[in-house]
């Protein structure tokens, strides 16, 4: 009995200690001081799942994370490498790299050097509440799924050109990617998607750039709540399908507010532009899109409107003060009214008798002349000259002489109303 007893003992001890030994262990904490070879060490020590607290001061760069690792600097670490590169390297899974100052990479655009590069098998990595100053490219985010880039201050090297410069953002291949709080400055793009599908960004600034966001062959993506100020572009969208653009501003963006070029079955809606060089929106062979409750205002042209794009919805939109509202160079007779509800034009003079908030006339942009000085611009010698003013008199009188081109057969007589703009996005 007793000898069972003692057998009985034994077992439950050996059962014990092999739970405490193969049991889940918790993970460490490095504290990592600014002093030369530290940071190599700890990641070399570390294993998967610690974290790394990286004291105030530089550290030498570059870093590879090939583990499970949190990297954290409370934003009072550096972490600089030597112009060759990319600054941190990631190729675990589900790594945080946050609270640094990252600095230094290279400047070859065939390896896309980056402050911060998430390969092809870094996925649920999470980029936040850093400052990535002075590489070619910020975050290249190259084949990672269900990643965060967010709250991050990312500036491009001023010292080189434009078309020299590495972008904000790079997306290749990463889809579900959160892109959100991160002010984005002095790139060539903000953010340029390559091949991504069903990305977010949103509440993003952007500031001194080619194109805000660029977007290429994305689909079922999601444009919301940013800003762009004084770029070449706001948001272009190419080659892309079923994308959501809602809710951004542009404000004096040097070309265009907003750019459709082979973007098909999108939603661009609630979105403000104000004051582009050139066009408020321009759509070049984009077929199928719902225009709606967007303000385009300021712009020499509200929407320039090509005649290789079809079956397009536009309602509710405020036009306002556009020295031309629409250019649309086609044939066709083309009503932006849908289910009696058409758009805000600011020079429409009409009356609402009824009072139902609609205008009593319908509203065309564009007469005959209109047509004939975008077709022959020398003409615009003969715009003051009697012959002019009689064509666009008799026009005014029969309007079945007015050519194919847009029109609004439910004006209304109040522009919707706008949020104003959100230009306090953190960064």
């Amino acid at each position: 009995m007793l000898r069972a007893l003692h057998i009985l003992t034994g077992n439950l001890s050996f059962l014990c200690a092999a739970i405490v030994v193969c049991g889940p262990l918790t993970a460490e904490e490095w504290g990592v001081p600014a002093v030369q070879g530290a940071l190599q060490t700890a990641l070399e020590k570390a294993q998967a799942g610690d974290v790394l607290r990286l004291a105030p001061g530089s550290h030498r760069g570059p870093i590879n994370l090939d583990k499970t690792l949190e990297l954290h600097g409370a934003g009072n670490a550096e972490i600089r490498a030597i112009g060759s590169g990319s600054v941190i390297t990631v190729t675990a899974q589900n790594v945080v790299v946050s609270g640094l100052t990252l600095t230094g990479s290279g400047l070859s655009h065939e390896t896309l050097d980056a402050g911060v590069k998430l390969t092809k098998t870094a996925h649920n990595a999470v980029v936040r509440n850093n400052r990535i100053l002075n590489n070619l490219t910020g975050v290249d985010v190259h084949g990672a799924r269900n990643a965060i880039v967010s709250n991050n201050l990312i500036e491009g090297r001023q010292d080189l050109r434009m078309n020299e410069r590495g972008n904000g953002i790079y997306v290749w291949n990463a889809p579900d990617l959160l892109a959100e709080f991160n002010t984005i400055r002095y790139g060539r793009d903000g953010v340029f998607v390559n091949t991504s599908h069903k990305d977010t960004f949103r509440n993003n600034r952007f500031e001194e750039l080619r194109f805000a966001i660029h977007y290429m062959h994305g689909n079922s993506g999601v444009i919301e709540d940013n800003v762009s100020m004084g770029n070449d572009i706001g948001y272009a969208l190419m080659f892309s399908d079923r994308l959501t653009v809602r809710n951004n501003v542009s404000i004096g963006d040097r070309h265009h507010g907003l750019m459709l070029n082979y973007a098909n079955r999108a939603v661009i809606a609630g979105n403000q532009v104000f004051a582009g060089g050139e066009k408020c929106l321009f759509m070049y062979n984009a077929n199928k899109n719902t225009v709606m409750d967007n303000r385009f205002e300021g712009c020499p042209i509200g929407v320039h409107f090509t005649a290789g794009s079809a079956k397009n919805t536009f309602e509710g939109n405020a036009f306002i003060r556009n020295r031309t509202q629409v250019k649309y160079v086609g044939s066709r007779v083309l009503d932006w009214s849908t289910d009696g509800r058409g758009n805000f034009w600011s020079d429409h003079a009409a009356f609402d008798m009824n009072g139902d908030g609609l205008a009593d006339t319908a509203y065309r942009p564009n007469d005959m002349v209109d047509q004939v000085l975008w077709t022959q611009p020398s003409a615009k010698l003969l715009i003051g000259s009697p012959a002019v003013q009689l064509l666009r008199w008799t026009q005014s009188q029969f309007p079945a002489l007015l050519p194919g081109g847009i029109v609004d057969n439910a004006p209304l007589m109040n522009p919707p109303v706008h949020n104003e703009p959100n230009a306090g996005v953190q960064g």
